[in-house]
């Protein structure tokens, strides 16, 4: 992988190497160890970035536990009725179930409320050891005092900027990572990653990728592959890999593309690559 230096520190660009770090699921594992993760996303404004997260991390994991707002409960039954890959999760067995999956994304959809912002806060003072991808709603909300080592962020510019208080650029996702104890994604035309030690520069993906949605593709499949990888492995991977996926679309489709395009083409790129 190619280092660029910029000014006082080294910048790594990512290529397809980053894949021979992933884990390779064991021919004799079971169900359950491949990965459990727990989504906490949707509302009923928002509905469709739930069910983007589920269609994405479903696909990685073995498990997907699903906890959602009161108000998207009707979508959840129905859900429930026509995809089989998740499991409901209510407020009263949250906490339980965190005790048990590897992983946690929150974030995607949920709704703007005092409940949602101390759910957050919540679940990262309690579970400090427990590795957390906060995206989108959660992202707007999130103090970082908060954050800890087992904390991935994905913000694009406008939330960098928002949660951090200084401009989206690359020596700021490093120094910020670097700062607070987490992993960072400054997501872009290129995209910028960080754990406070190391700072990678992505630039897979096509413009495409700016529709609705895909960030919920991003933040679930760095989910999904953190669950039986470290945290900044399973990040840089799913950043390049999700690029990957951009770009073969667009060789199809031009910009004709929308974040269940990405889903549905996912296989390919991970079939080609993570045999």
């Amino acid at each position: 992988m190619p280092k660029i230096k910029h000014n006082i520190y080294i910048m790594q660009i990512l290529d397809q190497s980053i894949f021979g770090k992933l884990k390779q699921s064991n021919p004799d594992s079971h169900k359950g160890q491949n990965g459990r993760l727990l989504v906490i996303a949707g509302s009923a404004k928002f509905h469709g970035a739930l069910l983007l997260s589920l269609e994405t991390a479903s696909r990685i994991v073995d498990m997907v536990y699903v906890h959602s707002t009161i108000d998207n409960l009707k979508l959840i039954k129905k859900l429930r009725s026509e995809i089989s890959t998740f499991i409901a999760i209510s407020r009263k067995k949250l906490f339980e179930t965190i005790e048990i999956v590897d992983s946690i994304l929150i974030g995607p959809g949920l709704s703007e409320s005092s409940d949602t912002i101390a759910l957050v806060h919540d679940i990262l003072h309690k579970y400090p050891n427990k590795k957390t991808i906060i995206d989108a709603t959660a992202l707007w909300h999130v103090k970082p005092s908060c954050l800890h080592s087992n904390c991935i962020l994905t913000p694009h510019s406008r939330e960098f900027t928002n949660v951090f208080e200084c401009e989206a650029t690359a020596e700021n996702v490093e120094k910020m990572a670097q700062k607070y104890h987490c992993t960072i994604v400054l997501t872009g035309k290129y995209d910028y990653i960080s754990n406070g030690e190391e700072l990678w520069e992505n630039r897979t993906g096509h413009v495409g990728m700016t529709k609705g949605g895909t960030g919920d593709v991003l933040s679930s499949a760095i989910a999904g592959l953190s669950a039986t990888n470290d945290l900044f492995t399973a990040t840089l991977a799913s950043t390049y890999l999700v690029g990957l996926v951009g770009e073969k679309l667009a060789k199809e489709k031009g910009t004709f593309y929308n974040a269940e395009d990405l889903i549905n083409s996912f296989g390919g790129i991970w079939g080609e690559f993570l045999k």
